[in-house]
């Protein structure tokens, strides 16, 4: 039997890491975010502090920092070097158990798995917001405002320039939730119900 593949794409301050620890306990099944820092950092021998900060975001605000990263004789940066990394854990992950994965192109990597559920979770900037001083202190809403544009915008021009997709579009996902007008357990229980039928 092939394992469920359940993937969580999210806009930052969303919920969306936090939706799916909830759906992996749900389903009994592993959910990887962090995990998949530490083990490319014990890989490739880097810190997880840069692994996670160059394995899921642009090394700025725009495309064309990716012109400008220093490249091997190969053409290969550090950023494509921890992409692969990044890629052949997934992979693995996927073949090992049913699980749920957090961010990382998963659902563009695993987009071949005949079993997974891509799932987008968005908000409305309040609901963010507010998520986002409550549970990463008290930015006033200028600097969480900010804050949630700033890694939005690296999110999706590292996403964009790895899959040739656009982060975002509904068209690449099972299911696009907004987590501020459903509620983080209506949408909880939605995926769960959308992964028991796969």
């Amino acid at each position: 039997m092939e394992n469920k593949i359940i993937t969580i794409s999210r806009e930052f301050g969303s919920g969306g890491r936090y939706i799916g620890k909830l759906v992996g306990e749900r389903l009994g099944i592993p959910v990887y975010d962090k995990e998949i820092i530490a083990k490319v950092a014990e890989q490739t021998g880097l810190a997880k502090e840069f692994v996670e900060s160059k394995g899921e975001y642009s090394p700025s605000k725009s495309m064309f920092a990716y012109g400008f990263v220093v490249r091997n004789n190969l053409g290969e940066s550090l950023e494509d070097y921890l992409h692969s990394i990044q890629r052949k854990i997934i992979l693995e992950l996927a073949e090992e158990s049913s699980c749920v994965i957090v961010g990382r192109c998963a659902d563009y990597i695993l987009k071949d798995h005949p079993k997974r559920l891509n799932v987008f979770i968005y908000s409305t900037p309040e609901d963010k917001i507010k998520r986002i001083q409550t549970y990463l202190g008290g930015d006033n809403d200028a600097d969480a405002k900010r804050k949630m544009r700033e890694m939005d915008k690296k999110r999706s021009i590292n996403y964009n320039y790895y899959t040739d997709q656009k982060w975002g579009d509904v068209r690449n996902y099972s299911l696009a939730l907004n987590s501020g007008e459903l509620g983080l357990d209506a949408c909880v229980d939605l995926i769960v119900r959308a992964a028991e039928e796969l």
